[in-house]
């Protein structure tokens, strides 16, 4: 069945278009208040998970964590961790994602992270693990030893154990790059990586932010006949202010939005250049939707009233003035 390609045949249809967000941890006491209400707020609308970044060489790891906890204790959505591997030795991460696994996350994306500011691209600042696909590898050879060691309370009288009948899975995700990761040193490398994480047990992959839909549809078709099979998500920002678009762009080194760019510099209102930057990511979710996206991914900035206007647009979720969806109105 080909997609729905506007929000009312999205909202009519049987198709289940699953949708989720990525965070990051607060970095004060008040922006962590602000988080807590921000995710019940994008919980309440059903997302399929929410991931959690990881800073650089591991900075945020117990914020991260805290957070990954948070909307595992008061959701019911899935929270997925990321976690990086450069610098770090067997022994570190090998630590580090039983500490996670122990803590009940079960859902990660592998990433090998960025070097160390004014590092050379050497051994030197990768550390034992070189790449994601060794860091996906490793997530599931820790979970399953740790499951050879799992036992069942026993209802026999002498209390002894018992194996349990199923192992609990990790699901694993790795980022993908339509445009090409800025150390990529030909055309097709990004493909050939994600086939390799692919082999390497990753079960979903979500993509770089890109503001141009034949970015990502041309990637699919390129990653699919080079064997690839795992989804791939979009990965989407809606960019409601210049400095906003600005700092996306300098971040990423995307292709500018021309028109998108334009608009949001000649408006001085606001709320005028929220309503443009919902309105273009409304725009490229349903082309991307029509074009195969399996789904969408949203990067909310931890804020959550522009996200869900876009998943409103597209026809995801209920509108903001529906009786069913009231509570995702924010106080003034």
């Amino acid at each position: 069945m080909p997609a729905p390609d506007s929000p009312s045949e999205i909202a009519a249809s049987s198709v289940h278009i699953p949708f989720s967000f990525e965070l990051f941890p607060p970095r004060s006491a008040a922006a962590a208040h602000t988080l807590w209400d921000t995710i019940q707020q994008l919980a309440a609308v059903g997302p399929e998970f929410m991931s959690v970044t990881y800073g650089a060489n591991g900075s945020s790891r117990e914020s991260s964590l805290e957070v990954l906890r948070y909307i595992l204790d008061e959701t019911s959505v899935h929270p997925l961790a990321h976690l990086t591997c450069v610098g770090s030795s067997h022994f570190e991460a090998n630590r580090l994602v039983r500490e996670f696994l122990d803590a009940g996350i079960t859902s990660f994306l592998a990433l090998r992270g960025d070097p160390p500011s004014g590092a050379v691209e050497s051994d030197h600042f990768l550390g034992d693990l070189g790449s994601a696909s060794e860091l996906v590898q490793l997530i599931h050879r820790v979970q399953t030893e740790r499951a050879q060691y799992a036992t069942l309370a026993s209802r026999s009288a002498s209390g002894g154990g018992a194996i349990p009948s199923s192992r609990q899975k990790v699901r694993v995700a790795v980022a993908a790059f339509p445009n090409g990761h800025p150390r990529s040193k030909r055309s097709n490398q990004d493909v050939d990586t994600l086939l390799a994480k692919q082999v390497s047990g990753a079960t979903i992959a979500i993509t770089q932010l890109f503001f141009h839909a034949e970015d990502y549809l041309g990637f699919l078709e390129d990653t699919r006949a080079a064997g690839v099979t795992i989804p791939i998500l979009p990965g989407l920002m809606p960019a409601t202010t210049p400095a906003r678009l600005e700092r996306i762009l300098e971040l990423t080194g995307e292709r500018r939005p021309e028109e998108l760019s334009r608009r949001l510099h000649a408006s001085e209102s606001s709320d005028e250049q929220v309503a443009i930057g919902v309105e273009h990511a409304v725009s490229l979710c349903l082309e991307i939707l029509a074009g195969g996206a399996p789904g969408l991914h949203l990067y909310t900035f931890n804020q959550h009233r522009a996200a869900l206007s876009v998943l409103d647009g597209v026809g995801l979720i209920a509108g903001p003035t529906s009786p069913e969806s009231s509570n995702l109105k924010e106080s003034a």
